[in-house]
């Protein structure tokens, strides 16, 4: 049984260095993938989704932040928890 090639993983940030460098349109996808040891075709496609995911990048940025989804149910039973005190404490008083 012949030996095969294992595959290549590229960190992420390898990815983006060669897709914007893609980008500036100096060099070939040739010349790039000559460069960077990876595939003409695979540099088209890593250019073609930081276009596509640049936009991404700027939405969000306003406006308030998020609560975590994990801290919500935590507030919301603390809140439920006041309303049951103050409801006990009208109750007594009436």
């Amino acid at each position: 049984m012949s030996e095969g090639k294992k595959r290549k993983f590229h960190t992420p940030e390898f990815k983006a260095k060669v897709a914007l460098e893609a980008l500036r349109g100096i060099k070939t996808l040739n010349e790039i993938g000559q460069e960077f040891g990876v595939h003409p075709i695979t540099v088209g496609h890593w250019k073609k989704e930081l276009q596509e995911q640049a936009k991404t990048l700027f939405e969000g940025k306003r406006g308030p932040t998020p609560i975590a989804a994990h801290r919500e149910p935590e507030l919301l039973y603390s809140e439920i928890g006041k309303l049951k005190v103050e409801l006990d404490w009208l109750k007594k008083k009436s």
